[in-house]
Order: structure tokens, then sequence, then C-alpha cells
């Protein structure tokens, strides 16, 4: 099944540029090769050059002119999302066994409009749950929604290609077949096959795309509770710009509003991502063992959204001349807290910040390390 997915609204980065124009996104950690396309004769995937195949079950295409980091972002969240506790291993076999049968496909395009989507869609039969367009990845800001739509597209194909073809009792997606399609009805204040204009009043999720048919609006509704649930929605900022869709944005509400949808999801039977992808994965660094890391990189930070504590992991690959430094700013910019400064040894690093003095907001971390910089947003939920 091929959904051509519009593209998604961006928020403005401006603000963010200006109060931090100092830092540099450290480059994340991803255990995987870009090759040559396998299948360059294929006339759907013919027009791709790049390929990562992930967890020997989801094939990754993409055009010459999308960049390796683009690509290997893909791949890092797409294996996050199968492998949510980066043991190098699938969490559900029977989602592997599955995706791997119907050779499933993630596609990157450059755009909407050039000639390779068409020939993809035209000779394609096997299973491509979603597509990616190269404007839609955003390595620095993975599944925040108006910057990267990699974790709702990969999660579609996975859905798609997984969970809709293994368990169809929970996750069918036609009136009255499943868990899911009930939960939506409920969600939706009554069932509707066609866009109702007005909602009811009493209506949490209101998909207003006419394009977008019953089993699609199922699958947006998985895709959303499942996010809402890692706490992806959790800012004000995203809160606000997606509520005239999905009301219930943060995990606290999500459980108190959407209460059949909240047990499925955190039922642990059903093995369903619980954590947000953060664009690293490489298993064999995720433990703090006694390999040195392959490079600086800030790794971690878990739980994100997180109240009052979050553990932050990151790796120094030899030991600093000068101190390794880790501080918190606020959305102003201005110096919170430094949790750490002091010469490092090279290694796995992990350190807890206890915000329970500070007020509920957006925080960055910047960690520095002689020339190296990296920084990430974190979400104090209170």
């Amino acid at each position: 099944m091929l959904t051509k997915k519009s593209i998604i609204k961006k928020f403005s980065s401006f603000i963010f540029v200006i109060l931090f124009p100092l830092f540099v996104k450290g480059q994340n950690t991803v255990c995987f090769t870009i090759e040559d396309n396998p299948n360059p004769n294929d006339p759907a995937l013919g027009v791709f050059t790049k390929y990562v195949r992930v967890l020997d079950c989801i094939d990754i295409y993409a055009e010459s002119n999308i960049t390796d980091e683009k690509v290997l972002h893909v791949a890092a969240v797409a294996a996050e999302l199968l492998d949510n506790d980066e043991d190098g291993v699938v969490d559900d076999p029977l989602i592997q066994s599955s995706l791997a049968g119907l050779n499933t496909v993630m596609p990157i395009f450059n755009s909407e409009n050039g000639s390779a989507i068409d020939l993809f869609s035209d000779n394609f039969d096997d299973c491509a749950g979603a597509v990616l367009f190269r404007n839609e990845i955003d390595p620095s800001e993975p599944g925040h929604w108006g910057s990267d739509a990699t974790v709702e597209e990969v999660l579609h194909t996975i859905n798609t290609c997984g969970h809709v073809e293994v368990y169809p009792d929970l996750y069918g997606l036609t009136p009255n077949s499943s868990d899911l399609t009930h939960a939506m009805d409920v969600a939706r204040g009554g069932q509707f096959t066609s866009i109702p204009n007005p909602y009811p009043n009493e209506a949490w999720y209101h998909y207003d795309d006419n394009s977008c048919e019953y089993d699609c609006m199922a699958m947006e509704y998985l895709y959303w509770c499942i996010v809402t649930n890692m706490g992806i929605l959790a800012d004000a900022q995203t809160c606000n710009g997606i509520a005239n869709e999905w009301e219930p944005c943060t995990p606290a509400l999500f459980e108190s509003t959407d209460t059949l949808m909240f047990n499925l999801v955190t039922n642990p039977d059903n093995i369903l991502p619980q954590l947000a992808p953060d664009g690293n994965y490489c298993p064999s660094q995720v433990g703090l063992g006694n390999e040195l890391p392959y490079g600086f990189s800030l790794l971690t930070v878990y739980p994100n959204p997180f109240n009052p504590t979050t553990t932050i992991r990151f790796d120094i690959p030899v030991k600093t001349v000068q101190a390794t430094s880790l501080h918190i700013f606020d959305i102003n910019g201005r110096l919170v807290e430094t949790l750490f400064k002091e010469i490092t040894e090279p290694g796995h690093h992990e350190i807890q910040w206890n915000a329970s003095n500070h007020p509920s907001g957006i925080y960055f971390l910047q960690l520095n390390s002689g020339r190296d910089n990296a920084f990430q947003k974190i979400v104090l939920v209170k």
C-alpha cells in the first residue's frame, strides 16, 4: 500500500538560530553503511542510487541528491522504532517477518514533482506504507512535528506493512474491524466514513483532510497515539500547532482522555515502541561497557520529556586536554546550570539532571569538548 503524504507545514526556526548562533549539532552515531542500489535495473527501484538495509526487514532507497546524513537518519529512526531497547534485535519477530516477507521499502525522493516518484508509484508492487521527501528530513530534530517527518512516515510504513498485517484484530483499518478503529470512533465522537462538518464537541481527534479515507484516518490516529505516548508532542508550541487535529498532546492528557488507545499502546504484550527515537543507533555503543567509543557524541537523553529527572549519556573518544562541559540553557539562551566541567577520560559517560527547582518548559543541552559541540532540545513537563 503506497500513501503519498502531503508535506508537513514547517515551524519557523529563526528564533532558535538567533538565540544559539554558536551551537553546532554533533554528528549522530549511526552504525549503518550506505551502499549502491542493488537493483539499478528494476523499473520501480532503478530511480534510486543509495541503499540501506535495516535489521533485515526494511530497505531504504534514496535518490542521489539526498545527503548521506539524511539517509542514515532515516535508517537510525527505523531501527530505533523496530528495536526500541536497542539491543540489536527487532523487538517483535513477527513484525520483522512481515516486513521482510512483504519486501518493505522506505523510499526517499528529492521532491513530490519529479519523475522518480511517478515511476516508483507506477511500478512498485510490494509494500511501502509511506514516502519521504528531502525537505521533510531534519536529523537535528528527530520526530519533532513541523521539522522532521521521519518518525511519522517510518511509523506509517512499519504499521502498514507490519502491525496491520500481523495483528488485524488490534490494528485493522476498516470500520468495526479492530480495537484501533473502535477507539478511533470514540475519539472522533462517532463512526464517520467521511469528514463530519463539524465534528461533535466531545471529539478529540478531528482529522479534516478530505483526501484521507477511513483507513487513512485510522493510520494517522495510530501515529498520533504512539508518538503522544513517547512525549514527542508535549511542548506548548507543538500542542498549539496540532490542536485543530489532535488535542491530548501530552502523555498525561493522552492517558486521561483516550483510555482505550492508551491501554493498547502501553500494553507490553503489544510490543509497540515506547521511547522516542533520537537519531542515534549503534547497539555496540548503547551499553556503558569497556569498549571505547568511535567518536564524540551526545547519545541519548532519557526520558525526554521528563519530570523532574533525566539521564544524559555521551561519548568522548580520547582524553581531553581542556575541560569537557555540559551546560543547560533555557529557551531565552540564559545559562541555567552547568552539570559537568572537567578533564574527561575517553569512554561512555552518564549524568543525571534533577530539574525540581526549574519551571516547565523547553531547555537546551550543550556538550562541549575542545572543538566539538553538540546540543539537544529537552522538555521539562510538570
